[in-house]
Formats: C-alpha cells, sequence, structure tokens
C-alpha cells in the first residue's frame, strides 16, 4: 500500500531490551520479542530491496533504558538500582529524543534505513564517568541504599 503512494513512506520499529541477544532473566518473554524486532526489520528491509522498492523504508529505534514500570518491577539488587539510576531516562525526555530524530528523517530526505538509539556506548560511558568520579544521578529514581 505505501509503495503506491507517491511519496512512500517510512517504518519505525522498536527494540529494547534482549534486542542484541543478550539475555533478559524475569523477561524472558519480552527479551525475545524485542529480538525478533531487529530480525523483523531486516528482513523487511531485505524483502523491500528484492522488490526494488525504493520508496518504503523501514528502520529501528532504540530507546535505552526508560524508566517504564516493567523497568522498575525488576530492580531487585543493588546493581539493579544503580544502572538504573545512572542510565535510565523518563520516557519524556526519550520521546523528546527519538522524534525529533524521526521526524528529521523525511524531512531530509533521507532514504536508507536508519537505526536510532537514544543510549549510545558514548552515553553510557560518560554517565558512568559522572557517577563514578562526581556521585551524579545517585538515588535519581531508586534509592540505592
Amino acid at each position: 500500500m505505501m509503495s503506491n503512494q507517491p511519496r512512500g513512506g517510512h517504518i519505525f520499529n522498536i527494540d529494547g531490551a534482549g534486542s542484541d541477544g543478550r539475555p533478559t532473566p524475569r523477561f524472558a518473554a519480552y527479551g525475545a520479542t524485542k529480538r525478533s524486532v531487529v530480525h523483523l526489520t531486516k528482513s523487511l528491509q531485505a524483502e523491500l530491496q528484492m522488490q526494488d522498492v525504493k520508496n518504503v523504508i523501514v528502520h529501528n529505534l532504540s530507546p535505552g533504558m526508560v524508566t517504564t514500570d516493567l523497568l522498575m518491577s525488576g530492580a531487585t539488587t543493588k546493581q539493579d538500582k544503580f544502572f538504573i539510576n545512572v542510565l535510565a531516562e523518563s520516557a519524556e525526555v526519550v520521546a523528546e529524543y527519538l522524534v525529533l530524530n524521526i521526524r528529521s528523517i523525511p524531512a531530509n530526505r533521507i532514504t536508507r534505513p536508519t537505526y536510532i538509539h537514544f543510549l549510545t556506548g558514548l552515553k553510557a560511558y560518560s554517565q558512568l564517568f559522572l557517577r563514578l568520579a562526581f556521585g551524579a544521578t545517585r538515588n535519581r529514581y531508586m534509592l540505592e541504599d
């Protein structure tokens, strides 16, 4: 349907914990579905390429750790709470970033699949450094002591 439209369209899939193949204890079904989202995205991209469809593009979004009920309910150890305080972000902050990036894709006439990450490796290392060096984000979302 999208390929028949003059401007085509963009499909955005959202991955999450487990999408990289690492285990998600206590959340096996969640992790398995997120892993399958990455596979679905790549398969759809390949199918569109095989059919020479150039006006429909499939993208992947990676929000990182978002302070949802699911994430918070799984924080049972001191280590869990530490990483949530250091790396997690509110849904509002993540959504603002992702929406800005999603809207820039058609505006900039991007014609290739993109993988938009909110929590990049550099951002994670920076957050860890700030925490370890200066105590930043201690007890930000959860009491660690």
